[in-house]
């Protein structure tokens, strides 16, 4: 069964992720594009730099256009977000790309998205799923790659310029020009580079690459930026002075940052930071939106300001929807994607590197100085979060007792309230919050959790540790 989760189908290569069913899953699309009338305005589809990724989105063309539906086709890996603009900027139906993100290497997968622009929602996928089950396999019958070309019904494309003036549009490269800052970049093996570098260098920013080279494996670690995966950016920022580290996951559309002191930036305060400075030396206005798994501060410097903070579930899909809905400024997730309204109706990597650029450059402080004002007016956050692998009996007892039976934990905290909204999310008396749930995208249980005081959301995740026996015989921590 082809299923999508929180951020597309993503599945390992060899055993799901086959010829067989990227060409079904493209047959479902193209029959459901046929019912809604909206075939004859064609589909753009792109690819990042994983294994089999340009061979996927080939195959996938070959059956559109053997359903009489034009592809166009990026002609290199490009990034997610790119095609998400495509999508909105030549007002198409729908776009794919092929993508796993930031699974590990064994991993690719295929992300759609509908018009405007958007990650399909809930209601798209199961909707392309239906008609991807009612697929007969005696069915899926592509053209001959070339020959389709030449008939005019594949399009090789390559919008990169018209993606990069959307960015520079959008920013005040003069400040940035102004400012000659000194930038270290790592794509981690991904597709970032050549986009966010032509932006940076076109600002007169000096600009170290690491990381560039095309490598399936990512390095072997996994192509999401962390702590743990960017020491050697880290390095590169301390030993050569620079002002601010930037790096893109697997298909550019999550950032990581390392601020002028070396120091890693959690995505939660890079959601921050850019809200903040939006609004206060920008004059922009307008609420925010976060995941259940991202922090509460958002919340605080958006009521600052007058403003409200929107929760929604974890997948991207339920921010842009949000955002939508409540026309508002900015939307993110713990994972380090964001989106900014008047762009892409999705996360952009290479934007939001592009924003956090201008923002020094019109503030002219340091990212550490900056971060420092924002804590020195709102307060500090601890954050703990951990991941653990399960087997199937495991998952079933958890989800018995957390969200079936809804046991509680022996918590030290005195508890406000309880959402299952996404899985289950305490909320503390203190302000705090803990949450578990599954991963829409690995086999993974995530427990996040956020605390006023240094060492309470350790305390409070080795608690709900042992209430689950995630044992070591059982999980594996990351």
């Amino acid at each position: 069964m082809i299923k999508f989760g929180t951020g597309g189908w993503r599945a390992i290569i060899g055993e799901e992720f086959t010829k067989a069913n990227i060409q079904k899953l493209s047959k479902g699309l193209a029959l459901k594009m046929k019912d809604e009338a909206v075939a004859e305005r064609g589909i753009v589809i792109g690819y990042d730099r994983r294994f089999l990724s340009k061979e996927a989105m080939r195959w996938a063309g070959e059956i559109f256009a053997a359903e009489g539906i034009e592809a166009y086709l990026i002609n290199r890996s490009s990034p997610t977000p790119m095609i998400m603009h495509y999508v909105m900027h030549h007002k198409l139906p729908y776009g794919m790309m092929v993508t796993a993100s930031h699974n590990p290497a064994i991993y690719n997968g295929i992300k759609v998205f509908t018009y405007g622009g958007r990650d399909a929602d809930e209601l798209q996928t199961q909707e392309i799923e239906n008609y991807i089950a009612g697929v007969d396999d005696s069915e899926v019958i592509g053209l001959d790659y070339e020959w389709a070309k030449a008939k005019g019904l594949i399009h090789e494309i390559n919008p990169l310029n018209e993606y990069i003036d959307a960015i520079v549009s959008r920013v005040n490269m003069q400040a940035i020009r102004d400012r000659g800052l000194r930038i270290a970049l790592d794509p981690m093996y991904g597709v970032s580079e050549t986009s966010l570098k032509t932006i940076l260098l076109t600002a007169r920013c000096h600009v170290d690459t690491i990381h560039d080279r095309h490598d399936t494996l990512f390095g072997g670690k996994l192509p999401s930026p962390s702590a743990a995966t960017l020491r050697s950016l880290q390095n590169r920022v301390i030993d050569d002075n620079l002002d601010i580290g930037i790096a893109t996951d697997g298909d550019a559309d999550r950032i990581g940052v390392i601020d002028d002191t070396g120091k890693f930036l959690h995505p939660n305060d890079i959601l921050v930071v850019l809200y903040y400075y939006l609004v206060k030396y920008k004059g922009w206005r307008g609420a925010a939106v976060r995941n259940v798994a991202t922090t509460h501060l958002l919340d605080k410097v958006a009521e600052s300001f007058g403003e409200k903070c929107y929760e929604v579930p974890v997948g991207f899909k339920y921010i842009s929807a949000k955002m939508y809905e409540t026309n508002a400024l900015i939307g993110g997730e713990s994972s380090g994607g964001l989106a900014v309204r008047g762009h892409i109706k999705g996360k952009d990597g290479v934007f939001a590197a592009t924003l956090l650029v201008e923002m020094l450059a019109v503030i002219g402080k340091k990212l550490s100085q900056i971060m420092e004002e924002i804590h020195q007016e709102y307060g500090y956050y601890y954050t703990e979060e951990k991941d653990y692998h399960f087997d199937l009996h495991k998952k079933n007892e958890i989800v018995q007792m957390v969200l079936v039976d809804k046991l509680i934990p022996d918590f030290p905290l005195g508890i406000h309230k309880i959402s299952y909204l996404d899985g289950c999310k305490f909320y503390f008396e203190n302000g705090g919050w803990l949450v578990i749930r599954f991963s829409g995208t690995e086999p993974l249980l995530r427990i996040f959790c956020e605390m006023p005081e240094e060492g309470q959301a350790q305390l409070l995740c080795d608690i709900v540790e042992n209430f689950l026996g995630l044992s070591k015989e059982v999980c594996i921590k990351n």
